[in-house]
């Protein structure tokens, strides 16, 4: 490669994989949002360098093995548009890193945030002994709230055996396997009835138009995860019409639906959803209390 030759320092491999990226317009949005970002995660990770870095060390020169190893994942990124998580195998969510691999979608929930803050003030953190994650995927979200909820006994589903073999990496990886179960099945069907202090849920939500027009990097993750239906709404229907039976009287549902919130809010427009802001950004994501789904989706 002319390249290892050619490009001697932390900075030129930095500024390198700038140009690639930029010239071929790749898509951000899986822990980055610009190409800076992108090849400063990518080259630290691989170097095994903190991410909080020396400016110093910039001007520091590679071996010849880890120019290699840095072009090789540069020109995978540009010309198969894999998503950097899964040329990394690693995603950070809620402050916390996570394995994942194609398997799984890459995390990048506002619900992080929500996690992060306890709920508040939606729910008291004492109070909150049992949480149901729907859809779990790579396991981010309901080890998350184990971190933030050390005293709750969390479940966590998802349809998907491979999702759930590394859902359970990540247990592992962060020693709570005892305090999360994991169950295979669709939805609450994967579950025997039981209450929860809070249910929360990112579950497919992509329409059929939005998923014909996908980025390449999107097209790398589960269809199986991002596919729900004609308008991206029926998982979250059938979460909003069967969450009600789950739920402790004071207990409360937090789903994700993204680009869908318009179309589930004039599907019910006398449904009080209580839409939350991120400070972070992001959107999409909706709050009912157990009073409000048992007054708007009667279990049946």
């Amino acid at each position: 490669m002319t390249e290892c030759n050619e490009l001697l320092t932390l900075r030129d491999f930095v500024r390198y994989a700038v140009s690639c990226f930029q010239e071929a317009g790749l898509y951000y949005g899986h822990g980055t949002d610009n190409a800076w970002d992108e090849a400063s995660f990518l080259i630290w990770h691989t170097l095994h360098l903190p991410y909080q870095l020396n400016a110093e060390v910039l001007d520091a020169r590679l071996l010849q093995r880890e120019k290699e190893a840095l072009l090789k994942l540069i020109q995978k990124r540009v010309k198969e548009r894999l998503p950097l998580a899964y040329l990394t195998h690693e995603a950070w969510f809620a402050g916390l890193p996570f394995y994942v691999d194609e398997r799984v979608l890459v995390p990048r929930s506002p619900i992080a945030e929500l996690i992060e803050n306890h709920f508040q003030p939606w729910l008291d953190g004492d109070k909150v002994n049992h949480i149901l994650d729907l859809c779990t995927g790579s396991g981010c979200i309901a080890i998350a709230c184990a971190k933030a909820f050390p005293d709750a006994e969390i479940d966590a589903t998802d349809i998907s055996p491979e999702a759930l073999a590394v859902a359970k990496m990540n247990l592992l990886r962060h020693h709570v396997e005892g305090q999360v179960s994991l169950h295979e099945g669709d939805l609450f069907n994967a579950l025997k009835h039981k209450k929860y202090d809070l249910i929360i849920s990112n579950p497919p939500y992509v329409s059929a138009q939005e998923m014909v027009e996908l980025p390449s990097e999107y097209r790398h993750e589960p269809p199986l995860g991002l596919a729900a239906g004609p308008h991206g709404l029926d998982m979250a229907l059938n979460i909003l019409n069967n969450a009600a039976h789950y739920l402790h009287a004071e207990g409360i549902l937090i789903v994700e639906v993204g680009n869908s919130e318009e179309a589930l809010a004039e599907k019910f427009p006398k449904v009080p959803f209580t839409w939350l802001e991120f400070q972070r950004g992001g959107g999409g994501v909706f709050m009912l209390t157990a009073e409000q789904l048992k007054q708007y989706f009667p279990n049946k």
